[in-house]
């Protein structure tokens, strides 16, 4: 007999999903569940594990299927075009990736030719970054880390150690360090301060500069600052922020504040498409650089970089040697065990494409990225992301207000989504009017064809929407916004926890500020 589901309501979506039908006694079904095909089997009868580790096994090839069937409700990575994150590699680097599944770079003494490979890249990564020395003993002294997250913690702490080393030999209080920073900055910059206890000193946009303003950041520096930080790449509008104008200035007023770059997306972007840019090592108060290698650095989550120009740059407190894995080691990041598989990737993509490969697949996202730009603007948006290599290859923009629109970005984002596209909507950082956006990364697999695609269905979607009349509009605009914050698009989630959704600490607790994806 059948009997009616009931309908869950929000209190009881963290609930397990009803069944909807009586148990089923299975008839001469054998113990071990031997049979031709998965889905004969009695787990495809039941409702996968989620709170409790199962008593007893699963098949193999059960569990493989049901949680390969599973993960296909995800969205395609190629159509999320929210992130900048590698979502494409070669066949011979998943190869060699996967063969290095088990190894713990760490242990040094084991994998000693994984660890002369980070090597490698750390040396190829501060050349590419021009740093001061380029014979055979450069100073480059740098590491791998999980990606730019954990680069810009190692970063801040360096800064802060050596600020506080200064302030005690001088004699003086060393309990309120700050750092200057734009309020575009991505969320890791706010855990950054907030975690090791420096004081966040925020260089606001305005409603028409959405990067840092340099004289204001220099004027923000005083004797607890221990760096600025400087973006080479926003998240939200792919803008290069003015590192020479901030280190000119510091060298003019002749003060001793270093600088921290931010290159998690455009350190691989910058060297190839725009070399004469000034804002690496080549400007002496840059200290410190940054770069995700899961960005355009062409690799798998998770990897990235830090690299300081000089030994001098990172206190020898922050580096511990070790000896139980065999070997005198020193460490100085946040985590320690770890794969290898992602730093071979990125060895594997810097000698496989080489300077003139990244060249080339930089220059055609550029040219994707402009292509967009100008279709996107002859369909009546207002384009707030550089173009010609003057940026990231990404296309920010927004609807044009003279056109009198009655829907906003956010229904667009919507529409996109019903398509497949994950483009996202969002505000700007604050005190830029609540600047309403959206923004489209152009990544190494998003081809002329799909942008082509994409640009259709932008048409599309605006189409759909100018049909409809304002009170329509707004039930749909309504719709999505509950849809945001009540699922994900497949409505089995909603967020990991409700318990801090109250925070008031973040600039998105204060401000109501919009993390754009990285």
């Amino acid at each position: 007999m059948v009997h009616l589901a009931k309908i869950p309501t929000d209190k009881d979506l963290t609930a397990p999903l009803v069944d909807g039908l009586e148990k089923v006694k299975f008839g001469d079904v054998a113990d071990d569940d031997t049979t031709v095909s998965v889905y004969g089997s009695r787990f495809a009868a039941e409702d996968l594990p989620k709170y409790e580790m199962p008593e007893w096994e699963m098949p193999k090839d059960v569990a493989y299927r049901m949680i390969k069937d599973d993960l296909t409700l995800d969205g395609t990575p190629t159509l999320n075009l929210a992130s900048f994150v590698t979502t494409y590699m070669e066949e011979e680097a998943e190869k060699l990736m996967i063969e290095c599944f088990s190894k713990n770079f760490i242990d040094y003494e084991e994998y000693p030719v994984s660890a002369d490979i980070q090597n490698r890249c750390v040396s190829m990564i501060a050349r590419l970054f021009n740093i001061p020395s380029h014979d055979e003993n450069t100073n480059a002294m740098g590491t791998s880390t999980v990606g730019s997250s954990e680069a810009i913690m190692l970063g801040v702490l360096a800064m802060k150690k050596r600020w506080q080393q200064k302030r005690k030999a001088e004699g003086k209080p060393t309990d309120r360090p700050n750092i200057v920073m734009n309020s575009a900055v991505q969320v890791c910059w706010e855990k950054a301060a907030r975690y090791f206890d420096v004081e966040e000193k925020y260089v606001y946009c305005t409603a028409d500069r959405y990067v840092i303003d340099p004289k204001e950041a220099v004027d923000l520096v005083d004797e607890n600052t221990i760096g600025i930080c400087a973006i080479l790449g926003t998240t939200y509008t792919g803008e290069y922020e003015d590192i020479k104008a901030i280190n000119d200035l510091l060298v003019e007023r002749n003060m001793d504040t270093p600088i921290h770059v931010d290159a998690a997306s455009g350190g691989f972007v910058v060297p190839f498409i725009n070399p004469g840019l000034l804002w690496d090592f080549r400007l002496e108060k840059v200290v410190s650089i940054n770069v995700s290698g899961h960005k355009y650095g062409l690799v798998y989550p998770g990897v990235g970089w830090v690299v300081w120009r000089d030994p001098k740059y990172l206190p020898k407190e922050l580096i511990f040697n070790i000896n139980y894995l065999g070997a005198d080691q020193a460490s100085f990041t946040l985590n320690f065990s770890r794969g290898a598989s992602q730093i071979i990737g990125q060895y594997y993509q810097m000698i496989r494409l080489g300077k003139h490969g990244y060249r080339s697949i930089m220059l055609n996202l550029t040219r994707t990225a402009d292509y967009l730009a100008a279709n996107l603007e002859q369909l009546g948006f207002i384009i707030m992301s550089k173009r010609g290599g003057n940026g990231l290859p990404l296309v920010a923009c927004r609807i044009d207000p003279s056109k009198g629109k009655v829907y906003d970005e956010f229904a667009i984002a919507h529409q996109l989504r019903e398509r497949g596209w994950v483009v996202p909507a969002y505000t700007m950082a604050p005190h830029s009017e609540g600047l309403k956006m959206m923004r489209v990364v152009v990544r190494e697999d998003f081809t002329r064809s799909r942008c082509d695609a994409l640009i259709a269905d932008f048409k599309l979607a605006c189409q759909t929407l100018d049909a409809m009349d304002e009170k329509k509009v707004k039930e749909h605009q309504d719709h999505s916004k509950h849809m945001r914050h009540r699922a994900t698009r497949t409505g089995r989630h909603h967020r990991i926890n409700n318990h801090f959704s109250d925070e008031k600490h973040s600039l998105q607790g204060k401000t109501g500020k919009t993390h754009a994806v990285c």
